[in-house]
């Protein structure tokens, strides 16, 4: 009994890292690309995103909710999974490895992430805006933290697909497991520049 709850709870996780919180990323780092083409661009994307009927609801129940059970049952798994890079050092190995030390990492930039936008807008900030971002992004240790955190979501969500195609039964073959790892490769890639790009345009 406690092996399938176990199995239902792990693809639930899976599930839920792709959908919503794979897509919300994805949305979220096309929509902070508009700060290259200024302030006043990126301002009025996160505008248009703020003004959407229901925000509350879908901001609790299509990303924090679901984020937060991704993010702390991720832990549960990453401190109960047995690492075996020293025994075989393959490179899906290393990828297994990769993909927990990143979760783990997340959790704590997602946080502070929140805690410097959400957080002070709900305290007292006006918005979420150009400037605010300019701002975090002045300190170089800020930058480079953000950067890091950036390429952590981006390879975690491309790896994650690959495992969510091989869990899922959709890739069972070695020859579409070794497709599967080219075409999230260039996922992680594209999205990487992407939010590298956007980062670089508010310093």
């Amino acid at each position: 009994m406690f092996k399938d709850s176990e199995f239902l709870w792990r693809r639930l996780h899976s599930l839920l890292g792709i959908i919503p919180v794979g897509l919300f990323l994805t949305q979220h780092l096309v929509i902070n690309h508009f700060a290259t083409r200024g302030a006043e661009s990126f301002n009025a994307a996160t505008h248009f995103m703020e003004s959407l009927p229901f925000l509350l609801f879908l901001e609790w129940f299509v990303i924090y909710i679901p984020l937060m059970f991704h993010a702390f049952y991720g832990i549960y798994i990453a401190f109960t999974a047995k690492n075996n890079v020293q025994r075989y050092g393959t490179f899906r190995n290393w990828m297994f490895v990769l993909q927990r030390f990143t979760g783990i990492f997340l959790v704590v930039f997602i946080a502070w992430h929140i805690f410097e936008t959400r957080f002070q807008v709900a305290i007292g900030a006006d918005e979420v805006n150009f400037n605010m971002m300019e701002d975090i992004l002045a300190n170089p240790f800020m930058l480079a933290f953000y950067i890091v955190g950036v390429i952590s979501a981006t390879f975690h969500l491309a790896n994650g697909i690959w495992s969510f195609l091989v869990s899922w039964g959709f890739t069972q073959s070695p020859a579409s497991q070794r497709i599967a790892t080219y075409v999230t490769m260039v996922i992680f890639l594209a999205l990487s520049v992407v939010g590298v790009q956007a980062l670089l345009a508010f310093v």
